[in-house]
């Protein structure tokens, strides 16, 4: 995976991050910033796929 879209996506995540955890701590799921990790990482691999699929599309 690319390192400079990985890091862009990453900052993408992290814009939205207190948003979600907003949300979270609202539905009653209690997560820290640790445990969220996993899924940052899982977040960054949909958008690499999503990015993939849109450049592909352009180039077509």
């Amino acid at each position: 995976m690319n390192q400079d879209k990985s890091m862009e996506f990453m900052q993408i995540a992290m814009k939205y991050l207190p948003e979600a955890k907003e949300k979270l701590d609202q539905a009653g799921v209690e997560i820290s910033f640790e445990l969220l990790q996993p899924f940052m990482e899982l977040f960054t691999k949909v958008m690499h796929e999503a990015y993939e699929l849109g450049k592909n599309d352009a180039l077509k």
